[in-house]
């Protein structure tokens, strides 16, 4: 049986972008999309769920691009959702109907590709920036999403890159004012050398420990003060289940609702490459560590900010939240988790 999302997608590698449409849970397990009697039986013998579709990856990667260059409305996100064999677009509170206009456009030349949902609240990258663990810095607080470390031993903390642009900034820890590091890299904004649509995501920043007297495990922390340990990363599966933690709130149930979004906040900034969840986050959130079970997944860009509770024991249909993957930071900076 295939249960291994990454076995799962070089399978859809292997086959190729022209005949299958992407990979997906249901029910429990992984689905990959095909569009033909050949790819299907690949799929069947090696274990996994074939399931025939009407548009291939290529298809739908190539609308999704004309929508691309419609990059920079505020408040819209879209992407290749594999389980409906659609492009997903979302827009939010604060789009003109001029703009509107420009996106229906181009969902109209692709009768039954596009799926267009409208949604309330408008999307912002937090601003009050603590998280998992508090951390600051040039007065700004953020979250630390995951540590890491590379092949020499030297421990690298994760958070958001939208916190504080630029290197060479001290992070400390906000409990008390612990150093921590120094900011060694970071990419926020629509670069499209770090930011694009198949590998890499453009909201991280690294940060060095240099404090031996800090201890820095491969762990998270839960609101109620439990803690887990992170032994993996990879690229997340849509329709997989996800949680989030955040210093502000956190919500422990929801899912994977499209794994390389372009999303544009309400600043202007545009983002690509982002995997796009139906959890709930609040202004303080950045930065936090997005995972399932023991494996890391991603860190909180932004999302949906409504006047309303995040919980973690229902699922919110309303809410939608965005994150850089964080296996594409490891592999851009040679970096692992515990």
């Amino acid at each position: 049986m295939l249960t291994d999302p990454s076995q799962a997608a070089a399978l859809a590698a292997q086959l190729g972008d022209g005949r299958t449409g992407g990979v997906y849970y249901r029910d429990g397990r992984l689905v990959v999309a095909v569009t033909d009697a050949g790819a299907a039986q690949s799929v069947q013998d090696a274990g996994g769920v074939p399931k025939l579709v009407t548009r291939s990856t290529a298809e739908l990667a190539s609308i999704q691009g004309e929508f691309d260059e419609l990059a920079g409305i505020p408040n819209t996100a879209w992407g290749v959702e594999a389980s409906s064999n659609q492009v997903s677009v979302e827009i939010f509170d604060g789009v003109s109907a001029t703009d509107r206009a420009r996106i229906e456009e181009v969902a109209s030349a692709h009768p039954g590709a596009v799926r267009i949902d409208r949604i309330g609240g408008k999307l912002e990258a937090a601003t009050t920036l603590r998280g998992g663990n508090g951390i600051w810095s040039s007065g700004w607080r953020c979250s630390a999403a995951f540590n890491t470390h590379n092949s020499a031993g030297a421990v690298y903390t994760l958070t958001a890159g939208h916190c504080v642009p630029g290197t060479g900034n001290v992070w400390l820890v906000n409990a008390d004012a612990t150093r921590i590091g120094i900011q060694t890299a970071y990419r926020y904004g629509a670069d499209p050398q770090y930011c694009d649509a198949e590998t890499r995501g453009c909201d991280w920043a690294t940060i060095k420990v240099d404090n031996a007297n800090l201890e820095t495990p491969g762990t998270i922390h839960y609101g109620g003060g439990t803690n887990a340990q992170i032994t993996s990363s990879r690229y997340p599966a849509e329709n997989e289940a996800v949680r989030r933690l955040g210093d502000t709130s956190q919500d422990l149930v929801g899912s994977v609702t499209d794994t390389s979004t372009t999303v544009t906040f309400t600043d202007g900034t545009t983002l690509y490459g982002m995997i796009q969840t139906s959890l709930c986050s609040k202004h303080g959130d950045s930065g936090g560590p997005l995972f399932t079970g023991t494996t890391a997944l991603g860190s909180t860009s932004g999302g949906n900010y409504l006047d309303e509770p995040c919980g973690d024991s229902d699922a919110q249909s309303d809410r939608q939240s965005f994150y850089t993957p964080v296996q594409t930071v490891l592999n851009e900076r040679g970096l692992h988790v515990y």
